[in-house]
């Protein structure tokens, strides 16, 4: 059992940064992979990064590569995203999820979601 709630949305200038932070309850936090998904007005969910269970391997999707950064702490039970360079195109709610299995780049894979927290970006 694995709650996740998801902070640090807001609205902010283009080429700005925002860090979003999920917290996980639970003692088994370790055990699980963590990614970050995204989805826009009119838009299909689409995911935006991943960590393994020991943070040794990221994966990122190739709109945010270079300006995003994924990182987790499993001591505090919790995940980050640095979001830089912020893009309108990045405008979405903002969603952290937890798996056990091995395919990170898929939502169909995760078993946890959080509620959601929407990043704004103005131009």
């Amino acid at each position: 059992q694995v709650q996740l709630v998801e902070s640090g949305g807001g609205l902010v200038q283009a080429g700005g940064s925002l860090r979003l932070s999920c917290a996980a309850s639970g003692r088994t936090f370790s055990n699980y992979a963590m990614g970050w998904f995204r989805q826009a007005p009119g838009k299909e969910r689409e995911f935006v990064a991943a960590i393994t269970r020991s943070g040794a391997s990221t994966y990122y999707a190739d709109a945010v590569k270079g300006r995003f950064t994924i990182s987790r702490d499993n001591a505090k039970n919790t995940v980050q995203l640095q979001m830089n360079s912020l893009k309108p195109e990045d405008t979405a709610v903002y969603y952290c999820a937890a798996t056990y299995g091995m395919r990170v780049t898929r939502g169909y894979e995760y078993d946890y979601w959080g509620q959601g927290t929407q990043v704004t970006v103005s131009s």
